[in-house]
């Protein structure tokens, strides 16, 4: 937690991360406003008990360290899996959202059931490491290499467990009901064959105040491979909707 104040701009890892991820954007942000990093139960320093890793556990999870911090009110920024986990934040206690920043996360399923579950088999394999390291180099090929090293360590740390159950709850239908986002939304997406021709009107369908931004040159993790670009793009889009001022 940096700073003071009752409203706070809150950042979510993705799947298998954890909040040193966000190491290049805290001291942007936090000169404007107050920041919460966390790790998500499962992931990182958080505890890891045996038990399903929903993006409801999650959601809660972040309702309670924001209890504990005195924080009324969040503009969430969710990195991959943190954007499903940012939409249930929203579900369940949309008075305390301001705003949801997208940062190369999906808020529809990718592919068919019957896809997921084969992919998500992988990781059920003794060999999950392998597959799930192999997963993240291909979704990552313009990374540098310290911020590779970074992101597999956070992998191979994360239980096989974990890594399958929260897979599992990312690709729970549930989740991706088409109920609108009534705040600012702001998307930042990685150019990049991976996301349909109809991403922008999807979004627009589900948030009708949507803001998004392609950004060239970069793969899955571009708040590290660009963080001024990133940074920038985010208090521009603070500044615009007058949040955490």
């Amino acid at each position: 937690s940096y700073g003071k104040g009752k409203d706070a701009l809150v950042l979510i890892h993705g799947w298998t991360c954890n909040l040193d991820n966000w190491r290049d954007q805290i001291p942007d942000f936090a000169k404007r406003n107050r920041v919460i990093a966390l790790d998500l139960p499962g992931h990182g320093q958080s505890d890891k008990p045996e038990i399903p890793y929903t993006m409801d556990l999650f959601a809660n999870a972040i309702d309670a360290v924001l209890r504990d911090a005195k924080v009324e009110r969040a503009v969430l920024v969710g990195h991959s899996m943190g954007t499903p986990v940012a939409r249930q934040f929203y579900r369940k206690y949309p008075q305390k959202t301001l705003a949801i920043v997208i940062v190369d996360g999906g808020l529809r399923p990718f592919g068919t059931k019957e896809m997921r579950e084969n992919f998500i088999s992988m990781f059920r394999s003794p060999n999950y490491k392998q597959a799930g390291m192999q997963m993240l180099s291909q979704m990552a090929p313009t990374l540098p290499a310290e911020g590779k090293e970074r992101v597999n360590a956070s992998f191979a740390n994360t239980p096989q467990y974990v890594v399958v159950s929260a897979m599992e709850g990312m690709n729970d239908d549930a989740l991706y009901r088409p109920d609108k986002i009534n705040v600012p939304v702001f998307a930042i997406l990685a150019k990049s064959p991976f996301w349909p021709a109809d991403t922008e009107e999807f979004l627009r369908g589900l948030a009708p105040d949507l803001e998004l931004q392609w950004f060239e040159g970069v793969s899955h993790f571009l708040m590290m491979e660009k963080p001024k670009q990133f940074n920038d793009a985010v208090i521009a889009f603070l500044n615009k909707k007058n949040l955490l001022k």
